[in-house]
């Protein structure tokens, strides 16, 4: 099979893989229709330390089941399904408690010791199939809502997790910190929970603009001081209740301190690029909260199914350029250089 393989900073490349067979009884095949690349899969393509093997890249991916291992009961073959970016046995105490990126089983795609391989690839072994997939039945593969359901795989509902961990609510203003497809989720996941006042901050208008069509109010390019007045200034003078930081540098972190309210919440969804941030004094004196984490996709892709099925919201035009497998390095370098928000892969 072809699969994304990455063997150091700015080097993807597609090659042969073995197809994937079944190793244990709790196992799925998947044949993958849909993929993508991830903003989280640029920090890798930005600093990776040269791999003489290359390592197999992608963590989200929709697609049929084309075998199941003899104690799988939830899927069969021929299912359509959508697959977390965690894979779950969807039993344990954390995944009871909805934390399924905990889950004491469970794990993440692109782990050579869990032999688990990435979706940017024609097919995917997916351990404890029964607790990390989730058919759709009636789902074909040409299906137009494909995109949208692949957004259920991560974004939407890592968007979905920021809004969500900072209590998003009723009549709320929240400011969201970062316009890329993370970002522009969390702003229709804080509409939805009923955000009145949707602050985006980001620079990139034909991805503001879609920002405003998910329920951004307004739009701050500026960035530093500059940046953290306006939005201060937007919310009545003292800051922001909500803030959700889909980015993961620490500039953006300082940009969300800046703009909480005191005894207000920031909710960090972004991965951190950095081990090191302000907690002290300026933090702690202000009786802040800070939440958020990777976000348990699992957790979210059933209560979020519904509308993406009735067409009531459409989370799939976030992607606005689709490649085939071959075409997967001019996809990252076409992402890096912000040419494209987010690239789906076709099979």
């Amino acid at each position: 099979m072809k699969a994304t393989l990455m063997y150091a900073a700015g080097d993807v490349r597609v090659e042969e893989l073995p197809d994937p067979v079944l190793k244990e009884p709790t196992d799925a095949i998947v044949r993958v229709v849909r993929s993508c690349i991830c903003g989280s899969d640029l920090h890798p393509y930005h600093s990776m330390k040269v791999s003489a093997q290359g390592e197999t890249m992608g963590h989200e991916f929709i697609g049929v089941v084309e075998a199941t291992g003899a104690d799988v009961t939830s899927v069969r073959k021929g299912d359509f399904v959508i697959a977390p970016f965690a894979w779950s046995d969807n039993t344990c105490e954390f995944c009871r408690e909805g934390l399924h990126t905990s889950c004491l089983h469970g794990g993440f795609w692109n782990n050579a010791e869990a032999g688990t391989q990435g979706g940017q690839a024609e097919a995917v072994r997916v351990p404890l199939a029964d607790g990390t997939l989730v058919a759709v039945p009636g789902i074909g593969e040409d299906s137009p809502l494909l995109p949208s359901l692949l957004t259920l795989s991560d974004v939407y509902g890592t968007g979905w997790h920021a809004a969500r961990s900072a209590r998003v609510t009723d009549g709320d203003t929240v400011a969201v910190i970062g316009d890329g497809a993370v970002g522009l989720m969390a702003v229709l996941a804080a509409k939805q929970m009923g955000a009145e006042q949707i602050i985006l901050m980001g620079r990139h208008e034909s991805r503001t603009d879609l920002g405003r069509e998910f329920g951004a109010t307004d739009v701050v390019a500026e960035r530093g001081e500059e940046g953290i007045a306006k939005v201060r200034d937007l919310a009545g003078g003292l800051g922001v209740r909500k803030v959700l930081e889909a980015v993961g540098h620490l500039p953006a972190y300082e940009q969300a301190l800046g703009v909480v309210r005191d005894g207000g919440t920031i909710a960090r969804v972004g991965v951190p690029q950095y081990s090191e941030a302000q907690l002290g004094w300026r933090f702690f004196g202000r009786n802040l909260t800070l939440t958020g984490g990777p976000a348990p996709a699992r957790a979210y892709i059933e209560p979020l199914l519904p509308g993406v099925l009735d067409g009531s919201v459409n989370p799939g035009k976030v992607f606005d350029r689709t490649i085939g497998i071959d075409q997967t390095p001019e996809g990252y370098a076409a992402m890096d250089a912000r040419e494209a928000l987010k690239v789906m892969i076709r099979f």
